[in-house]
């Protein structure tokens, strides 16, 4: 079963999903740029059933809030705030394009709070040609505001991005989508080197590898998530962690 929840962080209010049973080791997951907590229903099922599994919703995405300030930082802070709002104070954390950024900037900014780290299809920050990319037509389920914010720091990263990444001291797995990937290959297995303890795995599906091969995917990342659990802490949310999970967006 899953629940909708919210939590508010800092005023703002972000959306998840919850599944999995309560005490499991938590594991929380952050989508890409202009996907939501639902984007990771091929697989979330599938690693709830030995963790409680979190899918948040990126502030400017699905049902959290659009606040219109936005930043890669921003959402860094507001993940850092949700898991302090949840009392979950060591997590494993997986995160797909945009979310992996959010996430290994977690790992690096709180090296304790992360005991495993998954990026997916992310590639090492530097410099790309930016562009100039079109509003779809109709109703979106993000800010298009947040788009355009968050793709200027994409094309111009922080250089203290990457120097960060070797202060992350979570086990790192590193899943590339291969050659049918839009992302440059050399930038992610670069990316496995530079965080200490890093390892790279390729299923060549493409970007969307969650989605594309969700079997491949989820056999891969348990093995990794299951190597160790001794090293887990008991993170079951707080007493007020739980009510604050009690409502529905």
């Amino acid at each position: 079963m899953v629940d909708h929840c919210s939590a508010y962080v800092d005023g703002v209010r972000l959306a998840y999903r919850v599944a999995g049973p309560e005490g499991a080791p938590p594991l929380v997951l952050l989508h890409a740029l202009g996907e939501t907590a639902g984007d990771w229903e091929p697989v979330a099922s599938l690693l709830a059933l030995h963790r409680r599994v979190y899918a948040l919703d990126l502030r400017g995405h699905g049902r959290s809030d659009w606040p219109g300030e936005y930043s890669v930082e921003r959402m860094r802070a507001d993940v850092q705030g949700f898991l302090d709002e949840l009392g979950l104070h060591r997590v494993d954390l997986v995160g797909h394009s945009l979310g992996g950024i959010v996430a290994y900037l977690v790992a690096a900014d709180r090296p304790a709070r992360v005991h495993r780290l998954v990026l997916e299809d992310v590639p090492v920050p530097r410099p790309r040609e930016p562009t100039h990319p079109t509003r779809p037509d109709g109703d979106l389920s993000f800010d298009w505001q947040m788009v355009l914010d968050v793709r200027r720091q994409l094309d111009r990263p922080d250089p203290r991005w990457g120097r960060r990444l070797g202060r992350i001291t979570a086990e790192t797995l590193v899943v590339a989508g291969g050659p049918r990937s839009h992302v440059p290959q050399d930038g992610v297995a670069e990316l496995a080197r530079r965080i200490p303890g890093g390892r790279l795995v390729t299923i060549p599906v493409g970007h969307l590898i969650h989605r594309g091969a969700p079997a491949e995917f989820t056999e891969a990342v348990g093995r990794f998530l299951e190597v160790d659990d001794a090293g887990a802490t008991d993170d079951r949310p707080t007493p007020a962690a739980r009510r604050t999970r009690t409502g529905r967006p």
